[in-house]
């Protein structure tokens, strides 16, 4: 069975999550449909730029040839702290705004939105 998209049809950056009915609690990526905690969550839409809480600095092996590259905790609102690459020309700093957009390899990255260092 294939796994739901994490991405909202409706907006361009919105990632979809599952949100508790009675405590409000939101968990990323969203539960799937067979999940026997899906009853009491919901389908919501959240929004895919935020802040970065924590970050590190990967340097690979000069023998695989890849570049440097980072990982962090972004905080979105709702609130939800969702880990992945992050993308840009610049260092990643701690407050530095990013949005998710979609990736083919890792489902979602973040881009670094520009003019946002703190």
């Amino acid at each position: 069975m294939p796994l739901p998209s994490i991405w909202s049809p409706s907006a361009s950056s919105a990632l979809l999550a599952s949100r508790h009915k009675n405590t409000g609690a939101i968990v990323f990526p969203p539960y799937v449909e067979n999940s026997p905690l899906d009853d009491a969550h919901e389908l919501v839409e959240i929004d895919g730029e935020g802040a970065v809480y924590s970050f590190t600095v990967i340097h690979p092996s000069p023998k695989s040839g890849e570049p440097p590259f980072a990982l962090g905790y972004v905080d979105l609102p709702g609130p939800v702290r969702i880990f992945g690459r992050l993308q840009g020309a610049q260092r990643p700093a701690i407050g530095d705004r990013y949005r998710a957009v979609p990736d083919a390899a890792f489902g979602y990255v973040f881009d670094r939105i520009e003019g946002s260092a703190q």
